[in-house]
């Protein structure tokens, strides 16, 4: 039970200012794996005969997503963060 409560207390530190996980990097690799999830499952319903429905709009707005997330941390990762000093 503490190893769980260790776990969820973890989440809070992704949210601080002062950590080391890219939080760009984290939402444009989740968005990357629902649009791979759906490429499965459109090539799935494919072979079974079925036509796989999802708004073009949806698709889109994480396609989107993903590339600006990656965009944006190449560029940090390129030209570097501004400290105060």
């Amino acid at each position: 039970m503490n190893y769980i409560k260790r776990k969820i207390m973890g989440l809070k530190n992704i949210f601080k200012d002062d950590n080391n996980i890219n939080e760009k990097s984290v939402i444009g690799f989740l968005s990357f794996l629902v649009m791979v999830i759906f490429a499965v499952t459109d090539l799935i319903t494919g072979y079974l005969g079925k036509d796989l429905m999802v708004n073009e709009f949806i698709y889109d707005s994480f396609t989107l997503m993903t590339l600006g997330c990656f965009g944006i941390a190449g560029l940090e990762k390129i030209f570097g963060k501004k400290k105060d000093v």
